[in-house]
């Protein structure tokens, strides 16, 4: 007789190391999630503590503006800060900002100065004689200050010409940026125009804290150039620029431009006040 085997308790052998490759992927799985979630935890406060330095250095930035309008209004004219004098250093909680004041009435303001003057900036900054007489003209015809107005039809077939679906309103430049829309106004010269203009100066700018390029605008067109004042007039607008620095990368700049008059209800008005260029 044929003696049987007795049953052997537990899992088979192939089974048990199923099982056991089972349980090694899966701590495998949660030490990769583990890892993932550290990762991105510490990814996301990364993202939110430069969030919170940008948005320090944005509000110090800010109080840079705010000190310059308490500084330029001061009831005693020697605690003033002077306009065009140096830049200042302040230290708004733990960043450090840089203030500058300007005179924005020593730039040349496009709705307001004469073609002469215009032609004058463009030859100062390259142009020749003939595009600069004939740029100066396209932006006297756009904000409608053309001493011989084009018609409206002339005017369509000029921008036509030139590949444009629009033509000069005949009105002020609501915004600087609007000067990229005039004929033969190319990025570059765009770029190189910027820096001397402005909506809210004079129709003969200030030559007091004017640039060389202005300046040198100014002696081309011949424009009546007024002897410095022995104090400043009672209105005057200006540019401040403000620079903040903050804990690592963290910075933020600010331009405001401003009008201080004793018969404004504060003693300013604040003209625009927006995201500005570094402050050298």
């Amino acid at each position: 007789m044929t003696r049987r085997r007795p049953p052997v308790c537990g899992v088979r052998r192939g089974t048990a190391g199923f099982a056991l490759l089972l349980v090694l992927w899966t701590l495998v799985l949660i030490a990769f999630l583990v890892m993932q979630l550290s990762s991105g935890g510490r990814s996301e406060l990364g993202i939110a503590t430069n969030l919170e330095a940008n948005a320090v250095a944005a509000a110090a930035a800010d109080g840079g503006i705010a000190a310059a309008i308490f500084n330029l209004t001061a009831p005693q004219s020697q605690q003033r800060w002077p306009v065009g004098g140096p830049v200042h250093q302040l230290t708004i909680g733990n960043c450090r900002v840089l203030v500058r004041v300007e005179n924005e009435a020593a730039r040349i303001n496009p709705n307001l100065a004469s073609p002469a003057l215009i032609a004058a900036l463009l030859r100062v900054l390259g142009s020749d004689p003939d595009s600069a007489a004939r740029i100066a003209a396209a932006i006297s015809d756009w904000v409608g200050t053309s001493p011989t107005p084009k018609t409206p039809e002339a005017l369509r077939a000029q921008y036509q010409a030139a590949g444009r679906d629009y033509v000069p309103p005949g009105a002020p430049f609501e915004s600087i940026d609007e000067l990229s829309r005039v004929v033969g106004v190319t990025p570059a010269l765009y770029a190189a125009l910027v820096p001397h203009l402005t909506l809210y100066g004079p129709a003969d700018p200030d030559p007091n804290g004017a640039d060389p390029v202005v300046a040198a605008a100014l002696a081309q067109s011949r424009q009546s150039v007024p002897t410095a004042a022995p104090v400043p007039p009672d209105t005057m607008t200006l540019r401040v620029l403000a620079q903040a620095y903050g804990l690592g990368n963290a910075r933020a700049s600010r331009d405001a431009i401003l009008r201080l008059s004793p018969s404004l209800p504060q003693g300013y008005a604040i003209l625009a006040w927006r995201r500005g260029d570094a402050v050298d």
